[in-house]
């Protein structure tokens, strides 16, 4: 442990505070949908337009059924939509690589698990996905996974602000204005701020290099039909290969890259996540996108605060998170510089600290940072492999994961999991002194 990560983990946290107020005041204006930003000349018309070709009046609120219906219809509708896309990709275009279909498994699991803003992968996207299939499947879903997440929260927050209203608002106005005036704005900035640092962005089939040293290596013999051979014991017969070249993938790189860390999706481009140097090429863009993963999500306990007219109330939710956030990147950064216990017992000197898994473009600070925010979010993104953490710096992931994304959290859901504990603890707190348990007005009868 030493100044300079001390005064990076000074610096995320300074400039996570000064952007919490004014996004979350953006936040105001977007989930208003008679809210003003100075996007809407040019996405005002853009936003009407949707609403006409949807026959959306953004005028009529919905019930807490009917806003969990229309949620739950466009999660279905568009996941079937990225299933279709990954079944049929050998025919669909922007697949210079002519990748094969998605198996039915995989489509299914992939579609599920981008759908609900878990985005776990068991595949190797630069191997398995065409240019389409990323774009069009993956990463429209990680806009709409967290807008419905934000949505979500919005409709969370008043519920708890309204007293006599029956509604909450409208998930589709939500879903439109989040998208129009929130995510893709920003994300087009942020795409162009990666593209800069070196992050891939474009259409090109990959391209191939000369290895160095050239080697051998042994792979599954396939017949003419691509099947793999076994021989009589069932086992398949491996045949040698001799590796002299490098496949160096390109693609829509940085597009992705950018709702994939505002949105707290974390589905990765390549297989390598955001420990790629094609994702994640430099510090500053390291920096940011740590930094990316926890602004909406700081940005909404404002929203909270503002909402409610507590904004005392707002400002101690941030507060609780950020502690509980300090915490686990102190105890995470100071195991792995430490290094691994193992290595002290067997008399090695590991004074550099634990760099197994680690790229050392990064180090160890921002490794565990890194590791840190993403398991609070519930991220997924990744910039070191946390399996080859030490045992207690690979203790914070694992923590965090159990907490359930409520240190900032994903987008919207860190929010509305704070205040299921918060309305728990004052249940909890009010029955243990013998008064009636209230939270921002309202008793346990109407919580």
């Amino acid at each position: 442990m030493n100044v300079s990560g001390w005064m990076q983990l000074a610096l995320f946290i300074g400039i996570l505070l000064l952007i919490t107020k004014p996004l979350g005041l953006y936040l105001c204006q977007v989930l208003d949908v008679n809210g003003r930003t100075f996007f809407d000349p040019v996405l005002r018309p853009f936003e009407k337009l949707t609403y006409r070709i949807f026959a959306i009046d953004p005028e009529k609120e919905q019930g807490w059924i009917q806003y969990t219906i229309a949620m739950l219809i466009f999660s279905m509708v568009t996941m079937l939509f990225t299933y279709g896309i990954l079944r049929l990709q050998n025919f669909l275009p922007l697949n210079p690589q002519n990748l094969p279909a998605v198996s039915e498994a995989l489509a299914f699991n992939t579609a599920a698990s981008f759908t609900t803003n878990t985005n776990w992968q068991n595949y190797g996207g630069e191997s398995t996905m065409s240019y389409l299939s990323q774009m069009l499947a993956l990463a429209s879903h990680n806009f709409f996974s967290a807008a419905v997440g934000i949505a979500i929260a919005a409709a969370v927050v008043r519920g708890i602000v309204r007293h006599s209203a029956k509604t909450i608002g409208n998930f589709w106005v939500d879903l439109i204005r989040i998208n129009y005036y929130l995510l893709l704005p920003i994300c087009v900035i942020y795409a162009l701020f990666l593209v800069s640092q070196g992050v891939v962005q474009n259409f090109k089939p990959y391209d191939t290099a000369k290895v160095v040293e050239v080697q051998t290596v042994q792979v599954p013999k396939k017949d003419d039909k691509g099947n793999p051979v076994n021989d009589a014991k069932g086992n398949p017969v491996m045949v040698d290969q001799k590796v002299d070249a490098q496949s160096i993938v390109q693609g829509p790189v940085a597009s992705q890259m950018a709702i994939k860390m505002l949105g707290t999706n974390g589905g990765g481009y390549m297989n390598a996540n955001a420990a790629h140097p094609f994702e994640n090429p430099t510090p500053l863009s390291n920096f940011f996108q740590m930094l990316s993963i926890f602004a909406i999500p700081s940005a909404l306990t404002y929203y909270l605060g503002r909402m409610t007219k507590n904004q005392q109330h707002g400002w101690a939710v941030w507060t609780t998170m950020a502690l509980l956030f300090v915490a686990g990147v102190v105890v995470c950064w100071a195991a792995e510089a430490a290094g691994n216990p193992i290595a002290h017992k067997l008399g090695v000197d590991a004074a550099g600290g634990n760099m197994e898994g680690k790229e050392v473009r990064f180090g160890i600070f921002n490794s565990a940072l890194f590791a840190t925010i993403t398991t609070d979010a519930s991220c997924g993104a990744v910039n070191a492999m946390h399996d080859s953490f030490t045992p207690l710096g690979g203790f914070v992931p694992l923590f965090n994961i159990q907490l359930g994304e409520i240190v900032f959290g994903g987008v919207g859901a860190g929010l509305y999991g704070m205040i299921l504990f918060v309305v728990l603890a004052v249940f909890i707190a009010g029955l243990m002194v013998g008064r009636t348990p209230e939270y921002l007005g309202k008793s346990s009868p109407t919580m």
